[in-house]
């Protein structure tokens, strides 16, 4: 999931060392142009892993053609390379799916934006009665975030792994949380909204939120490397996923902690993906081939953080920055940081250029390695002054 502060520093730093190349880049680019150039994003790819992060992998889009990078290793194991086309745990990019998938059951007119969820999931969400559809969506509900409660639990990260929650189990971890906001006042990041919104999928369509992301986006989109576990087990070729754990930093033994339960995630955050697959949809959604323009119009309908976040903003499903090309205007796409990895899919403000990247540490992923991971949002979406 994503954790706040990791993600502000990720988003607000602005500048990394450079560092001899460890993995060649595969990059099928035409001669002319407008694009980033190769060489800087390699060198920022290798500089993030320089900076502390086992392997990296991103794929970049733009009036050059298709770039795509990789370095470090994937698996500490074997020793085996990171290769552009490894899955990985792409985090809370999965709201973005959820929220799609939410949008068109709107279309449907299975769904009403304004309805309060109380009306599809009685008795279910705390104060349901008081917070409407799109209250989930933008993260103004009010709700407690379960992962903060997840967090505080002894040895939380194995914890986690072996998880066995379901989801009305998770949204029970806040339902006693006492003082929260009036739903529609302030905007707080929450998982536990995104699982309430998984909830309503599968009571509306009677199918497992799985099958209707595969039958809605993965399969007309030919997303060949996305899945939504229902096991522990990331199959095919993978970016294994590493933390530092008791209290040990860079410098110390990684874990290995690839194998994970999508029960701590589920509709919050379970997705598996490739660069490609995750460009590949961000560019459907935004052309507009996944919802019609006024529902569209809604998702993109930002509004800001709190204070703390300068020009980031939220829409339904979807987050804007504008500190990451402060002259080009806000890019648009989504972060996701679970338990061994951190996923950046963004898409510049004119739509001209599109970047994702993955690394395979998540919580403990060092300051310096979120500086490098900047440079790379930046020099792939950002046009030269």
């Amino acid at each position: 999931m994503s954790n706040s502060k990791a993600i502000a520093a990720s988003v607000l730093v602005a500048a990394a060392l450079l560092a001899p190349a460890d993995t060649p880049a595969m990059a099928i680019a035409p001669a002319s142009g407008a694009g980033a150039d190769r060489i800087a994003l390699q060198q920022a790819l290798d500089a993030t892993v320089a900076a502390g992060v086992p392997g990296a992998v991103a794929e970049v889009r733009d009036g050059r053609g298709v770039w795509r990078g990789s370095s470090g290793t994937a698996d500490l194991g074997s020793g085996r390379s990171a290769h552009v086309g490894d899955r990985f745990r792409a985090g809370s990019v999965t709201k973005s799916f959820v929220a799609t998938v939410v949008l068109q059951l709107v279309a449907e007119g299975q769904v009403g934006i304004d309805d309060d969820i109380e009306r599809q999931l009685p008795g279910v969400v705390p104060h349901g009665e008081h917070i409407t559809v799109r209250q989930l969506l933008d993260h103004t509900s009010g709700l407690a975030n379960y992962t903060d409660v997840l967090l505080k639990k002894p040895d939380p990260l194995r914890g986690a792994q072996k998880a066995t929650y379901t989801p009305r189990q998770l949204i029970a971890l806040v339902a006693d949380m006492q003082n929260r906001p009036a739903p529609g006042t302030i905007w707080e990041y929450s998982n536990t909204n995104y699982v309430a919104l998984g909830l309503l999928v599968e009571h509306v369509t009677g199918q497992s939120l799985g099958d209707e992301i595969d039958h809605r986006i993965v399969q007309p989109l030919h997303l060949k490397g996305t899945s939504f576990p229902t096991t522990p087990r990331l199959a095919g070729a993978q970016l294994h996923g590493y933390e530092w754990l008791d209290g040990r930093g860079p410098g110390a033994a990684l874990t290995d902690l690839t194998e994970f339960s999508p029960a701590a995630y589920w509709a919050a955050g379970a997705l598996i993906s490739t660069t490609h697959d995750l460009n590949t949809f961000y560019k459907a959604l935004l052309d507009g081939r996944l919802l019609p323009p006024r529902l569209m119009k809604e998702m993109r309908d930002m509004h800001p953080m709190n204070p703390e976040r300068p020009k980031r903003f939220y829409g339904l499903g979807l987050e804007s920055n504008g500190n990451t090309c402060p002259s080009d205007g806000p890019v648009v796409g989504h972060t996701g940081e679970v338990v061994g990895y951190q996923t950046f899919s963004f898409t510049s403000a004119d739509g001209e250029r599109q970047v994702t990247l993955s690394v395979n540490t998540g919580l403990t992923m060092p300051d310096e390695a979120a500086t490098a991971v900047v440079k790379v949002l930046s020099t792939a979406l950002c046009h030269a002054d």
